[in-house]
């Protein structure tokens, strides 16, 4: 079972490329929604939703990987992901703005090639790897590595402080 389950992918588009992320770090898919801004917070961090009580870091994708904002539209997308391990080794929901997303894709191992040392238009240390398609490639992000500690620290403490203020706005 768990093999099967492994090798599940959500994939999606950010600007030219397709991405994959392994369907058990994926918790749900939303609609666009709005997105609170978060003061001195990198640009590719728009702010932060509130899902279900929850406060939820949005990181614009594009933005992150080519410096180029997304403008939402109707198929842009929310895709709520669960980092395994962030800073102080909790795991951490973020929400990732996707331009649109595709499909749930079964892809065997041996279709899983590392990620190039050249090439790429994204830093390579963000994959981990990329699977060949007929209709070309898919990159598969890692989780992990695509914030840096300082930007996990900086989400965290941004999350912590929004909570804080939303219960104690509720009292």
């Amino acid at each position: 079972m768990s093999n099967f389950e492994d090798n599940q992918y959500l994939t999606f588009k950010i600007g030219e490329e397709t991405f994959g992320i392994g369907l058990l770090n994926v918790k749900e898919i939303l609609e666009y929604t709005h997105v609170t801004t978060v003061p001195m917070m990198p640009s590719f961090i728009p702010g932060v939703i509130n899902l279900r009580g929850n406060v939820v870091p949005v990181l614009d994708v594009s933005d992150k990987f080519f410096k180029k904002k997304h403008s939402p539209d109707k198929r842009t997308c929310i895709v709520i992901v669960e980092v395994p391990e962030s800073v102080n080794g909790a795991r951490m929901d973020i929400g990732l703005i996707v331009e649109s997303v595709y499909e749930v894709l079964s892809i065997p191992s041996a279709e899983i090639e590392p990620p190039p040392t050249f090439g790429s238009r994204i830093r390579v240390d963000f994959l981990s790897g990329m699977a060949r398609q007929s209709s070309g490639f898919i990159l598969l992000l890692n989780l992990i590595r695509l914030l840096t500690v300082e930007e996990l620290t900086a989400l965290e403490e941004t999350r912590d402080e929004a909570t804080h203020l939303t219960s104690s706005n509720a009292v």
